[in-house]
C-alpha cells in the first residue's frame, strides 16, 4: 500500500478547469466516499481550495489507483479523463509525501509562505476523518505534514513574506496602512492572496468590503472573516464589477487567472477627487494596462513593490523552509520503512515463541517428574536465550530498513526467506491500514514513475 497524489493547481490548470473540479464543501463527503470506492483505493483525503484540487489516496497499486482516482475526478468535473491529463500532476510513494509537505508549508502557493493552506490541509483531513475515509496510513502522513508546517512557520519568517508583499502594495497605494481606515474596499479573487489582503484590510479598519469572484461560494467564505469582526461585507460575482467599483476607494486584484479580469470598459466614471487606487497582485497581471490611462485611476502592481521586498531575505527563508521539509520527509519515510518491517519481525517472534512452546511441551513429556520450580526456571532460561538471539537481528533489520534509501533491498522478504515464514500471511507482507480510534491524536495548531516519482 502506497500514497498516491493526483491534483490540479494554479501552476498547471486554467482557472476555468480548476473551477470545474473544485468540490463544494457540502459535497465533500459524497466525493470522498466515491473516491474510496474507486479501484484499488483504501483511504482518501481531498484538498479543495480556490487554487488547487488534490486527492491523496492510499492505493494497492499505482496504475489501478491512478485509473480509479482519475475516473472519479473526471466525473466530478464532467469531462473525459483525457481532458484532464494535460492539467494533472501525479506523485507516488515518497514523492507524494514530499509534495504534500511542500504544499502544506506554503512553498507551492501563489504567494510563497502563505499560512492559509496549512489550515486547509488540516480541515481536509478532519473532513476525511469524519467521513470515515482515513486509516492509519493517511493519519501518520498528515501528522508528519502538520508538524513540518508548524516547524516552517515557527523556525522561519516565511509566513511573513507573503503578508509583506500585500502590506507593501497597500502602503504604496494609500500612503501607509493607517490610511486604510474608513475606506471602502473591493477584493477581486478569493484565493490565498485574497485572504492575505483580507487580513490586512481587517487589521487596519476598512469601512466595508466587497469580495468578487467567479465562484460566489468561495467569495462568501472570505466574506465571513469580515462579518465575524463586525465589518460590513458581501460576496458577488464578477459580473457585478461595474456596480461595486462605483463606490470603491481601493481595489485589490488577485485572481490567479490567465487573462486580465479588470478592463477599462468596466470602470465607472470617477467623480471623487481622490480617485480609485487599484492594487494588481495577480501573476500574471489581473488588470489591463489600459486601465491606468483612465482619469482618476492609479495602478500599483507587483513591479511597483518588488524593489521594496528584500529578495535575498526571501531566498534565505525559502531555502531554510525547503531544508526543513526535506528533513521532515526523510524522517517520515524512514519511519515508514521501519514500520513496514515490523509485521515480519512480529511474525518471526511469534514463530520463535511457538517453537519454544512446542519444545517445552516435549521436554515436559520426557521428564514428567520435573518439579514446578525447575520447570519454571528452564522455561525462563529458554525464552531468555531465544529473545537474546533475536534481539540484535530484529533491531538491526529495522535500522537498516529505515536508513536504506539507495538500494531496493527487501529486508522483510529476506527475513521471511531465512526463517521460513509464511509468505502468504498478510501480516508478514505489509503494514496494514486500520480504522482510526480515539487514541489516534490529531496534531493541532501526464504519467508517473511507479517507483515513487512524480510527473505532470
Amino acid at each position: 500500500m502506497s500514497v498516491l497524489a493526483v491534483g490540479l493547481s494554479h501552476r498547471t490548470a486554467e482557472l476555468r478547469t480548476l473551477e470545474r473540479v473544485t468540490v463544494p464543501q457540502d459535497e465533500v463527503p459524497k466525493a470522498l466516499h466515491e473516491l474510496q470506492n474507486a479501484q484499488d483505493v483504501s483511504e482518501v483525503m481531498l484538498v479543495s481550495t480556490c487554487n488547487r484540487v488534490e486527492i491523496y489516496a492510499v492505493v494497492e497499486s499505482f496504475h489501478g489507483g491512478l485509473s480509479g482516482v482519475s475516473s472519479v475526478l473526471a466525473r466530478m468535473a464532467g469531462v473525459d479523463v483525457a481532458g484532464l491529463y494535460d492539467s494533472m500532476y501525479v506523485h507516488y510513494a515518497g514523492a507524494a509525501a514530499e509534495h504534500l509537505f511542500t504544499v502544506a508549508c506554503g512553498l507551492d502557493s501563489m504567494v510563497v509562505g502563505e499560512t492559509q493552506i496549512l489550515g486547509q490541509v488540516r480541515a481536509a483531513y478532519a473532513a476525511a476523518r469524519e467521513a470515515g475515509t482515513v486509516g492509519s496510513t493517511l493519519h501518520d502522513l498528515i501528522q508528519s505534514t502538520l508538524r513540518a508546517g508548524k516547524r516552517v512557520h515557527t523556525e522561519t519568517e516565511l509566513g511573513a513574506l507573503g503578508a509583506s508583499v500585500v502590506s507593501e502594495a497597500l502602503e504604496a497605494a494609500v500612503g501607509g496602512t493607517a490610511a486604510l481606515a474608513g475606506r471602502s474596499a473591493v477584493i477581486i479573487g478569493a484565493g490565498s492572496m485574497g485572504a492575505l489582503a483580507a487580513a490586512q484590510l481587517r487589521e487596519h479598519g476598512v469601512a466595508d468590503v466587497t469580495v468578487a469572484n467567479r465562484t460566489v461560494d468561495n467569495a462568501s467564505r472570505l466574506v465571513s472573516s469580515f462579518t465575524e469582526h463586525g465589518i460590513p461585507s458581501r460576496a458577488v460575482g464578477l459580473g457585478e464589477l461595474p456596480d461595486i467599483l462605483a463606490g470603491a476607494d481601493l481595489v485589490v486584484c488577485c485572481t490567479g487567472a490567465q487573462d486580465t479580469v479588470l478592463t477599462a470598459d468596466v470602470l465607472p466614471e470617477r467623480t471623487r477627487e481622490d480617485g480609485l487606487v487599484i492594487c494588481d497582485l495577480g501573476l500574471p497581471r489581473d488588470v489591463d494596462p489600459a486601465v491606468g490611462d483612465v482619469a482618476g485611476v492609479r495602478i500599483v502592481d507587483l513591479e511597483t513593490v518588488r524593489h521594496q521586498v528584500d529578495e535575498h531575505s526571501v531566498r534565505a527563508h525559502t531555502e531554510h523552509a525547503a531544508e526543513i521539509v526535506r528533513a521532515e520527509v526523510r524522517e517520515y519515510l524512514a519511519g515508514q520503512r521501519s514500520a513496514a518491517v515490523t509485521p515480519t519481525v512480529t511474525a518471526l517472534r511469534r514463530q520463535a515463541s511457538e517453537v519454544v512452546d512446542a519444545e517445552l511441551l516435549r521436554l515436559d513429556r520426557r521428564l514428567p517428574g520435573m518439579d514446578e520450580q525447575t520447570k519454571d526456571e528452564v522455561t525462563r532460561t529458554v525464552r531468555r536465550v531465544v529473545d537474546k538471539l533475536l534481539h540484535a537481528p530484529t533491531v538491526r533489520v529495522k535500522q537498516l530498513a529505515s536508513e536504506d534509501t539507495e538500494s531496493s533491498t527487501d529486508y522483510a522478504g529476506a527475513l521471511r526467506e531465512l526463517f521460513g515464514l509464511d509468505p502468504a500471511a498478510p501480516a508478514t507482507l505489509s503494514r496494514p491500514s486500520r480504522p482510526l480510534g480515539e487514541h489516534d491524536r490529531v496534531e493541532q495548531d501526464g504519467t508517473a514513475d511507479p517507483e515513487g516519482g512524480s510527473a505532470r
